[in-house]
């Protein structure tokens, strides 16, 4: 078992280790990370799954973007420890933070990824061309969700970096 609660200053290094053991150091060449530099993502969604002798055991992090002068947010790197895989820690923390990213205000959430296992959350295919991010992908991987009725509808456009203008403390407890 383990408890999601929101990543703190301390949990850095040991999540960069997890994404590393994830995806190598090849991950900063992907579009993706073009729209992370230079932005913090949004702390109040920056999530780690915690096994009950303190390990850290998965990570999510969601940052802002900008579709078309519409909110939206980037999800990524979602990592979980490699032996753990397919014990739903991965989906726990995409839930959540998707929960939260809803109460929070948010229009809709992208990623660029495989759609049969983020479709476990809700996330679909968006149309060829529908929006455009700032390097190469394939269009096939480009996925939504919208937090919002009819928010990806209306998504189009290029996909900017955002900032986000809050000042939050992780806290420790857990979200459940």
């Amino acid at each position: 078992m383990w408890d999601i609660r929101l990543e703190q200053e301390g949990d850095g290094d040991a999540v960069e280790a997890l994404v590393d053991r994830g995806f190598g150091p090849g991950r900063f060449a992907k579009t993706a990370y073009r729209l992370r530099e230079g932005v913090a993502p949004d702390r109040r969604l920056s999530l780690v799954a915690i096994g009950k002798e303190g390990a850290l055991l998965g990570s999510v992090r969601f940052w802002p973007v900008a579709i078309g002068g519409r909110r939206s947010l980037l999800l990524g790197p979602l990592a979980v420890e490699p032996a753990l895989r397919g014990k739903g820690i991965g989906i726990n923390l995409m839930q959540q933070g998707i929960e939260r990213a809803r109460s929070l205000g948010y229009d809709s959430i992208i990623l660029v990824g495989d759609e049969p296992y983020y479709a476990r959350v809700g996330f679909a295919k968006l149309k060829p061309g529908q929006i455009r991010l700032p390097g190469p992908v394939d269009d096939n991987r480009i996925l939504g969700l919208a937090l919002k009725d009819g928010a990806l509808d209306s998504l189009s456009g290029d996909v900017k970096r955002a900032q986000i203008d809050i000042n939050v403390s992780a806290q420790s407890a857990p979200l459940g």
